[in-house]
């Protein structure tokens, strides 16, 4: 039975009413998650679509086992997300902005910092500090093109094939205490195919904000993709008959067709007419 994608973000499971700024990114969490559980149930059945090729893209290959591992892996991400903000929901306790400014990026306004809340910096994970920046660490530099995903290290580059390792529960629980915020969000939409044409404009705006918001870079997101085409691209020309499909700007009509709704909207359980390709994956 599937999941809801979406549930009130503004309550937790007890009823109580949650902090404004929690609720709002409880919410983005949720609805992460909910997409990650519909991809994998329905993925395998849809790998022969012709759609499919602008998932695979996004993934950066079109090996299956490689594709449902890394949805495998932001499932888990987006749960261990989930359950540490229903902790801090049971307390009654507020998230705070955190803020990290690439020099890469474009320069943006930056809100006013909100006075200190709950335990000293000290007893704080970095994703709760109000108005601290986070500086680049080697789980963020992991993420990027050329780096071996495990150790932060040159080598491999990052979510090869071969290195697909998802980590313990316990190892999540700590990661996402660890991180801010927004660079966990950042994790979870690398690995759950999460792009801006994939989703509809206003779950997208809200993408945009936890980001900005919570120490995400757009930088390593916008990246990530770049990498991930190219990587895509090589393995298409190896195959001159494949699929006559434009993957890099799918309409919202073709991504209906592959995943049955806009990242954001309720899921559509069978579209119709799925077009078979011209050769398999």
């Amino acid at each position: 039975m599937t999941r809801p994608a979406t549930s009130d973000p503004t309550q937790d499971p007890v009823g109580h009413t949650l902090p404004e700024r929690l609720a709002a990114l409880l919410h983005v969490v949720r609805v992460l998650l909910g997409h990650g559980r519909r991809l994998v149930e329905t993925v395998p059945q849809r790998a022969a679509n012709v759609e499919f090729a602008a998932l695979a893209a996004v993934c950066g290959t079109y090996t299956l086992p490689t594709i449902l591992a890394r949805f495998q892996r932001g499932i888990l991400r987006a749960m261990a997300l989930e359950r540490y903000l229903l902790s801090r929901a049971e307390k009654g306790r507020e998230i705070g902005f955190v803020y990290y400014k690439d020099p890469r990026e474009r320069t943006q306004a930056k809100p006013a910092a909100e006075p200190p809340e709950g335990p000293p910096p000290s007893e704080q994970a970095a994703g709760e500090v109000p108005g601290e920046r986070a500086a680049p660490g080697q789980d963020e530099k992991a993420s990027e093109p050329g780096r071996d995903e495990r150790a932060g290290t040159p080598g491999r580059p990052a979510f090869d094939p071969d290195d697909l390792r998802i980590p313990t529960p316990e190892e999540l629980d700590a990661e996402v205490r660890r991180r801010p915020f927004g660079r966990t969000i950042l994790a979870i939409c690398m690995d759950l195919a999460v792009i801006p044409s994939f989703c509809t404009g206003p779950f997208w705006n809200q993408i945009f904000d936890t980001l900005q918001n919570y120490g995400g870079s757009f930088t390593t997101l916008f990246k990530m993709r770049e990498y991930r085409e190219t990587s895509f691209q090589k393995e298409r020309d190896k195959k001159p008959d494949t699929w006559d499909f434009e993957w890099k700007f799918p309409p919202p009509e073709a991504v209906r067709q592959l995943l049955g709704y806009m990242i954001g909207e309720p899921p559509t359980l069978d579209p119709p007419g799925p077009r078979l390709a011209t050769a398999p994956p």
